[in-house]
């Protein structure tokens, strides 16, 4: 029987998550599987893998075939990796002492660029946050500046019209004492 290592679709229209499955060739994508190893979520950033690294290097091992999908998803968790030295030792290339060396400096130096690359992403948008603060805050010294000069001016208003108000008020008895004197 020909075995396949594939993705079976779950979740609604829109947000699709993957179950891995070993399946029979000819099942189809949502029917009978033999195994399920793993999940596969595309909808997080970065894709959240949950695998069974032990299951998955076995089915490889007794000659399952990975679709494309799933096969950079296994080179991803570094099964495809540990399959590759495991036949390096099955040839005489080198112990599975030297293989197993090989295989966690590839797994650190994975882990490692990773981990940068999360860094680097948490920089970015810490930066982008930073901007946006920075313009934020121009904005509303502009918008404060427009609003003390609109103050600015109804008070100077405000002032000349009382002023204005006061010197009739002043203006109006001033009149007003000559004619009761000459009464």
């Amino acid at each position: 029987m020909a075995t396949k290592i594939r993705l079976q679709r779950h979740g609604r229209k829109g947000y699709a998550f993957y179950q891995i499955v070993v399946a029979d060739s000819r099942a189809p994508r949502d029917g009978k599987f033999i195994e399920r190893i793993g999940s596969y979520n595309p909808n997080t950033n970065p894709a959240t893998i949950d695998l069974n690294f032990e299951r998955a290097l076995y089915w490889l091992q007794v000659g399952a075939q990975p679709t494309d999908t799933t096969r950079n998803i296994l080179s991803r968790e570094g099964v495809c990796m540990k399959k590759h030295l495991l036949e390096g030792v099955k040839k005489g290339a080198f112990d599975e002492a030297a293989a197993e060396t090989k295989f966690q400096a590839w797994l650190t130096n994975k882990e490692a660029s990773i981990q940068s690359i999360k860094t680097q992403e948490a920089e970015s948008a810490r930066a982008a946050d930073k901007a946006r603060l920075e313009a934020e805050k121009a904005v509303n010294k502009a918008i404060a500046e427009k609003v003390a000069k609109k103050k600015a001016e109804l008070a100077a208003a405000k002032a000349e019209a009382e002023a204005g108000d006061s010197a009739e008020v002043a203006e109006a008895p001033a009149t007003d004492a000559p004619e009761a004197s000459a009464e």
